[in-house]
């Protein structure tokens, strides 16, 4: 790894809260890249409230390691404004949106750079994500569902994604300016998949590369969603995010006039689910703290993703067939029903 005295190829933007126990893996992950690649890391500290600034500055002194910087937030801002902070600081060609408890394998940017320079026009880019415990592939990106849930490609011979996670997520720091980074009212969660998303309506590419790999702590920042003894566990506020967040994303992105379709029947359906959930756990709070929020956000932010809309419509260069092709039309919570059951949320 070269060193930062000019200018940075890369830009690697670690978004950090209370990641004590994993920012050591994180960084040292980067540190040990192969190649000659010029790299700088910011870490965006979101208030933590463990030893992460300290571990920081214990491990990687100024002095010794020029290329790490450190920003502190005074108020917990959540991952979106975290990574826009990072990205206006950033000064590489391209950046690397990189989890505090994610570990990237020795030849991650050599081969994320490798493909990159393929890609015309260049557009996003991830690598195969493996769990942490077991070393199984987790996702080479993903497809999606009509409802915006996220449905992992396991296919060797598929690179052409729906959306990446954002755990890892490689893009052109120009391209990145051009979509206008996340949208800051969606605190965390799904951020990824808009812009993915985003970037597909204007014609960029949404890739995962076949070689390389990144360790990933699944769930580890929110806690959840993992499958474990066949159940799927996770939590109410990751699940609350992911509901909203995910809507936003629909109303924004599908083109008319499939969003006038699509988005009454995906709310009709989550007043539904929230009601069986309550009823079948006996737990009122599926309906109250999940699903019904969903409809107060739409108003409460309607100003906010009206306006985001009609920009992304107004810029889309892809067809509706072109666009709708990254999806399987089968609904992915049916077969994750079918096959572990009704989730545990905590």
């Amino acid at each position: 790894m070269g060193s930062t005295s000019v200018m940075p190829q890369v830009s690697v933007l670690i978004a950090n809260f209370n990641g004590e126990k994993f920012l050591q893996n994180c960084v040292d992950s980067v540190l040990r890249q192969e190649g000659d690649i010029e790299i700088e890391i910011i870490i965006h500290d979101d208030a933590s409230t463990d030893a992460s600034l300290e571990l920081m500055h214990s491990l990687y002194p100024k002095d010794k390691f020029s290329n790490i910087y450190v920003l502190k937030s005074h108020k917990n801002v959540g991952f979106c404004i975290s990574n826009n902070r990072m990205a206006k600081e950033a000064k590489g060609q391209y950046i690397l949106l990189l989890n505090n408890d994610a570990e990237l394998a020795s030849d991650a940017l050599v081969t994320l750079l490798s493909a990159a320079q393929l890609q015309a026009p260049q557009g996003i880019l991830s690598l195969p994500q493996l769990d942490w415990e077991t070393g199984k592939v987790v996702d080479k990106g993903c497809l999606l569902d009509p409802f915006c849930n996220t449905t992992p490609n396991l296919d060797d011979h598929v690179s052409e994604v729906g959306m990446v996670i954002g755990a890892c997520l490689w893009l052109p720091r120009t391209l990145w300016n051009n979509l206008g980074g996340f949208p800051e009212w969606f605190g965390s969660i799904s951020e990824d998949l808009y812009l993915s998303c985003r970037a597909r309506l204007q014609g960029f590419p949404v890739q995962v590369t076949q070689t390389s790999y990144y360790r990933h702590h699944q769930g580890a920042s929110f806690g959840g969603n993992r499958v474990k003894a066949n159940q799927l566990r996770s939590t109410f506020r990751r699940r609350a995010l992911s509901e909203r967040n995910k809507t936003f994303v629909m109303a924004i992105t599908y083109p008319s006039p499939l969003m006038q379709i699509m988005l009454p029947l995906h709310l009709l359906l989550l007043l539904l689910e929230g009601l069986l959930l309550s009823l079948l756990k006996l737990d009122s709070r599926y309906l109250r703290e999940i699903y019904l929020p969903v409809f107060g956000a739409l108003i409460k932010y309607r100003k906010e993703w009206w306006a985001l809309r009609r920009i992304v419509q107004k810029n889309r260069q892809v067809t509706r067939a072109e666009f709708y092709a990254m999806f399987d039309w089968m609904p992915y919570k049916f077969r994750m029903l079918a096959r572990h059951g009704l989730p545990h949320l905590r």
